[in-house]
């Protein structure tokens, strides 16, 4: 029997003041997020040029990260690096939505 991954999506929605520094704060914290050694797959990214009635382009940037399983994730959210992200970067964010699930 395999175990499910675990896969944690967290979308960004930045404040519209920011500053290009700012901006650049907000992104070299998100990268020190791929340092967690329980991150198995780790990417950042900013909303595709696609344009379907599907598709939800509002936010500023999106975090995937996969785990080995929900051990892993707990591992994560309880990281020095994680929480120092948190506190240093919130300043930066108006909303923050997170889609957690497990491999089918």
């Amino acid at each position: 029997m395999t175990s499910s991954k675990f896969v944690h999506i967290v979308n960004f929605w930045l404040k519209s003041d920011l500053t290009k520094e700012q901006i650049l704060n907000f992104e070299k914290g998100l990268k020190s997020l791929k340092d967690i050694e329980s991150i198995t797959y780790f990417n950042i990214g900013t909303p595709a040029n696609t344009h379907r009635p599907v598709i939800d382009r509002s936010y500023s940037y999106c975090l995937l990260t996969v785990f080995a399983d929900e051990t892993g994730h707990d591992v994560y959210q309880n990281h020095p690096i994680h929480l120092s992200f948190v506190e240093n970067c919130k300043q930066y964010w108006e909303k923050v939505v997170v889609f957690d699930n497990v491999s089918v």
